[in-house]
């Protein structure tokens, strides 16, 4: 695939992983993108997981020709980006490495027996190199989502080869029938959504290029609209609800509770509310759970009482939260215990460290099945939930 006339995709997709990173489904696969940068210096940027280190290097091969790459640009050391560093050595041994000072010293503890010797080039934020008439400027992007990582900006061709910033979950060779924004936000909220601080670091460096495509290490290459995928990523990293709505969230052993939180999304769409979601946290995609509720400005959350704790689905989730900084939301809580409720009091605590995050006045608890009182408690729940 031509990037642009000068910038080449060899990248691969990956149609036999189950759980990218070990924890997040992936139905549609994932692509590990590289790219070649084709002048009187040849650049190669990134490599991909070493599963398909022989269909990459297939694709260079076949892109140069006779000729042989000058430059392997490492802008990241995870391992879906790094982990056929040396068997691409192995192949050119006369090329320079260019990294981080801080890559440099991760690679070495990923290839033990590598020795660069003189064929490594350490960059940092505001060095070049020039190719030819293409010269790339480097950029620290620190904590996106390593310490080691670098962004890339080739000033002739106007592209920001990104590494893991702007990608998404997903095959680059199967359509994705929801577009670009959900798997995009389920893979940041996921992996990157607790730096939000260091995207925002970022986007005011990227805020002075004049950027034409955006080249990821994961997903799609960008060529349309750069706005609105810099806008996207401006939301999400300064933890800004994207929509109004609701997300419900219930853990519920016998039904009860299920059947509570239901009931409250069936109130709120009587009463017009768009955007309703409502998960079941020990059977649905947690990932997803998680991206609704940094999608949406409320979020109700349903427990069952157990061992005097939160059910522990529900505990998990809320740590996720908390953990990928939660904050400028309105909560609520749905609590079921048969004879002491306890749950929403240890999940509003869970909260209380948070920035920015408003409690709703109204709690439902419920004594094992839902009952006059407790509808009447909901009511005013939605009452609340629609003033908010």
């Amino acid at each position: 695939m031509t990037v642009t006339k000068d910038i080449i995709y060899v990248g691969v997709n990956d149609h036999d992983i189950d759980l990218f990173e070990g924890q997040y489904n992936v139905p549609l696969g994932m692509a590990y993108n590289s790219y070649v940068i084709l002048d009187d210096k040849i650049a190669v940027m990134d490599t991909v997981d070493l599963d398909f280190v022989d269909e990459w290097l297939g694709n260079i091969k076949n892109t140069l020709g006779d000729r042989k790459p000058d430059y392997l640009v490492v802008q990241h050391m995870e391992p879906d980006h790094s982990a056929s560093i040396d068997v691409f050595l192995k192949e050119y041994p006369e090329t320079i490495v260019v990294a981080s000072l801080q890559a440099f010293k991760m690679l070495g503890n990923f290839f033990r027996e590598l020795d660069l010797k003189d064929k490594q080039l350490v960059v940092g934020n505001g060095a070049q190199l020039e190719l030819g008439s293409h010269v790339l400027n480097f950029v620290a992007a620190p904590m996106v989502h390593w310490p080691e990582v670098m962004v890339t900006y080739d000033s002739k061709d106007k592209v920001l080869f990104s590494a893991d910033g702007f990608g998404k979950f997903g095959a680059n060779d199967v359509e994705d029938p929801e577009g670009w924004d959900c798997e995009a936000r389920r893979y940041y909220f996921g992996i990157v959504g607790k730096y939000g601080a260091q995207v925002q670091a970022l986007l005011k460096k990227a805020a002075g290029l004049d950027i034409a495509v955006i080249a990821p290490l994961h997903g799609p290459v960008l060529t349309e609209d750069i706005g609105y995928y810099i806008g996207k990523y401006d939301i999400w990293s300064s933890y800004r609800a994207e929509d109004k709505g609701v997300t419900i969230a219930y853990a519920s052993v016998y039904g009860h509770t299920r059947k509570a939180a239901e009931l409250l999304a069936e109130k709120l769409k009587a009463k017009g509310v768009e955007h309703v979601e409502l998960t079941d946290l020990a059977r649905d995609d947690e990932p997803e759970a998680i991206e609704s509720a940094f999608r949406y400005d409320r979020l109700i959350l349903a427990s069952v009482t157990y061992n005097a704790d939160i059910f522990p689905v529900m505990r998990n989730f809320i740590e996720d939260l908390c953990e990928r900084n939660y904050q400028n939301r309105t909560v609520g809580f749905i609590e079921n215990g048969s004879w002491a409720p306890l749950s929403a009091k240890l999940m509003r605590a869970k909260f209380e460290g948070l920035k920015n995050i408003a409690f709703l006045d109204t709690t439902v608890s419920i004594l094992s099945s839902l009952s006059a009182e407790n509808e009447a408690q909901m009511d005013k729940m939605v009452d609340e939930l629609i003033s908010k």
